[in-house]
């Protein structure tokens, strides 16, 4: 072991001062590691969260969609071999079969119109307020 003469001794008051302040920054480092490990899973653990919201109302919307999807498709099949029949029974009254389908169209253009002028804006409301009710549901 070497002998240092004392002039240049560094006093032992700076050393620990010294070795104080390198375990603070050394445990200040360690803290702020903690904490952005902490943050980074607070954001994956958000975002995981986001994401099972998004597919949990994503599939509410959808499972509550797809009955009401069926119930329509069977609807409109009855509607349609309804219709044909009307338009054939009315095609024998007029004495052309065409004249029974033109008939049937006409009665669904007039339809069509009165909704559009007159229930368009009702009708968006309604579908606007289910579609609102399913998602926030």
């Amino acid at each position: 072991m070497q002998i240092v003469p004392e002039r240049y001794r560094i006093p032992d008051k700076l050393v620990l001062n010294k070795v104080i302040k390198t375990e603070a920054m050394e445990s200040n480092a360690k803290l702020i590691e903690a904490l952005l490990e902490k943050v980074s899973d607070y954001g994956v653990t958000s975002f995981e969260l986001v994401k099972l919201k998004a597919l949990d109302k994503t599939s509410d919307a959808v499972s509550s969609l797809i009955p009401h999807l069926v119930v329509f498709i069977v609807i409109a099949a009855f509607m349609l071999f309804i219709n044909l029949g009307i338009a054939f029974w009315l095609g024998d009254i007029l004495g052309k079969t065409y004249f029974g389908f033109l008939v049937i169209a006409g009665f669904y253009g007039t339809i069509g119109v009165v909704l559009h002028f007159f229930m368009h804006q009702w009708l968006k409301k309604v579908i606007w307020n289910y579609i609102i009710k399913i998602v926030l549901k």
